[in-house]
């Protein structure tokens, strides 16, 4: 047994005005590669979700009040301490969520621009003015806090995906209560609870309740939560927008995807093949994004294949903490028999493994399905793992066809020579981010991010989409002299 966390600050606790042992109990922390115990986490109850509401409702008040500069600053401070203590928040990725090393830098690197461009936002126009019909009437349109914003975040990138709604939603006035995924309580909950109690944001601003379900549905129920940003499952986030929805309760919701890269006839193969392997073996393929399905013009598709395999059976798997690997371990057994079972599956159904398709404990080699047609689990589902399945088409209308047959629509990629051609067919692919020349998974902190249909209610997060999130709009009307009214 490992004490890689048990003298922590955080061992055992959550962080709700404070550091405090939580009513729900403690949870072990463990090691997807080795199955080691790493560490302990105090686990958020429904009571203590109450609790949490009660402080953050008090506290938000005086911190909205802050001037903005003041905020930002200290939403800066953060940020910087986040850089200065990267070895020990990496340590954790590493560890406790079974990333790459290389992962784990370029997550908190995209972690420290996404809260540099949040401590921007105070500064920005926080509204409008409109001319009115009234004579002496002065119309203003302007943004204004929700109030206790409820943040739920995932295991496959922690850091950047709490922070992504923490920091903006901190810096635009408001109090948030993040509840991390279990799975990642530590480097997606608790080092970011102690980075900013150090940058100094006031006590009750942020609490941070690792937890499960039961926990993350007193979050989405509580009245006096104004807003829930929920990244996760579509299955979970149906949910939550159906509570969301008869509460009146603002959402935002990024939910999951079976991504596509379309490749034309006259695409480079071999930049083409980078980017799907890329795409699809990326952090073991658990990524929203994550390329799902490939669809390759008939003309190329043995090249494309053949090259694909190649590149996949040249990674490497094993224990990001103790040796460089390009894969490292999936999250747990479930995940891994429920990827095992989709490749088998479809393999019955006629599909072909031209690599991988083979593991040991929870490490899956990178997988190259070939024979994929539409109906097999391998192109209708979500696969969350490292697994590419190649579809041949014949024409451009085929490939656009085949790419919006799924009612998930996150993101989508296209590989050809004319870049023209490639954004005449991105007009017709019903995803929020569709990208030329390269490949799914994709992210830049000021550009607004998001899906359509099933991947999402159409959320965006990124620059000033993130404005429009994480506040709302309040029309003020003056006049100098009162209005008089017939009665």
């Amino acid at each position: 047994m490992s004490n890689f966390g048990e003298s922590q600050l955080w061992n055992g606790r959550i962080f709700s005005d404070g550091w405090k042992v939580a009513v729900g109990g403690t949870q072990a922390v463990i090691e997807p590669a080795t199955g080691e115990r790493i560490g302990l986490i105090g686990i958020g109850s429904p009571e203590d979700i109450e609790s949490a509401v009660i402080s953050a409702m008090k506290a938000q008040e005086g911190w909205s009040a802050m001037p903005f500069d003041q905020r930002a600053a200290i939403v800066r401070e953060a940020a910087r301490l986040l850089k200065e203590r990267a070895s020990e928040i990496n340590e954790w990725n590493v560890r406790e969520c079974g990333s790459s090393r290389p992962k784990a830098e370029w997550e908190l690197h995209a972690t420290y621009e996404q809260m540099q461009m949040s401590a921007a936002l105070p500064m920005q126009p926080d509204g409008a003015l409109y001319p009115s019909s009234v004579p002496g009437r002065m119309n203003i349109c302007r943004h204004v806090p929700v109030g206790v914003v409820g943040v739920i975040a995932p295991w496959n990138f922690p850091i950047l995906l709490a922070m992504r709604s923490v920091a903006p939603a901190l810096a635009l006035g408001n109090a948030v209560i993040l509840k991390p995924d279990a799975q990642s309580g530590v480097a997606g909950g608790l080092l970011l609870a102690k980075v900013f109690e150090d940058a100094g944001l006031p006590a009750g601003v942020l609490h941070v309740v690792p937890g499960g379900p039961a926990a993350g549905d007193a979050l989405v129920r509580h009245p006096q939560v104004g807003m829930i940003s929920f990244t996760g499952s579509t299955a979970v986030g149906r949910s939550i927008g159906e509570i969301c929805g008869r509460m009146l309760k603002k959402v935002a919701l990024e939910l999951g995807g079976n991504n596509a890269m379309v490749v034309l006839d006259d695409a480079d193969i071999d930049a083409a093949t980078s980017s799907g392997a890329w795409g699809s073996f990326l952090h073991q393929g658990q990524i929203c994004m994550q390329t799902g399905r490939h669809l390759v013009h008939r003309s190329i598709v043995e090249k494309y294949v053949q090259r694909l395999a190649e590149r996949a059976r040249s990674l490497k798997v094993g224990n990001p903490a103790k040796e460089p690997v390009h894969l490292g371990p999936l999250i747990n057994q479930k995940q891994l028999e429920r990827i095992d079972d989709i490749v088998q599956s479809s393999v019955r159904a006629g599909a072909y493994v031209l690599a991988g398709g083979r593991y040991s404990g929870l490490f899956y080699e990178p997988t190259v399905l070939a024979g994929v047609k539409p109906g097999m689990p391998a192109f209708e589902q979500e696969i969350f793992g490292p697994i590419a399945p190649i579809t041949i088409f014949d024409t451009d209308d085929e490939a656009v066809d085949l790419v919006n047959s799924s009612e998930y629509g996150l993101a989508a990629a296209i590989h050809t020579k004319s870049m023209s051609r490639g954004l005449a067919l991105s007009s017709r692919i019903r995803s929020g981010m569709v990208h030329v020349n390269d490949q799914t998974v994709n992210n830049e902190f000021h550009v607004p991010f998001g899906g359509m249909g099933a991947s999402g209610n159409g959320g965006r997060f990124g620059g000033l989409a993130n404005v429009h999130e994480f506040t709302q709009t309040q029309w003020v009307s003056l006049t100098d002299k009162p209005v008089q009214y017939p009665f």
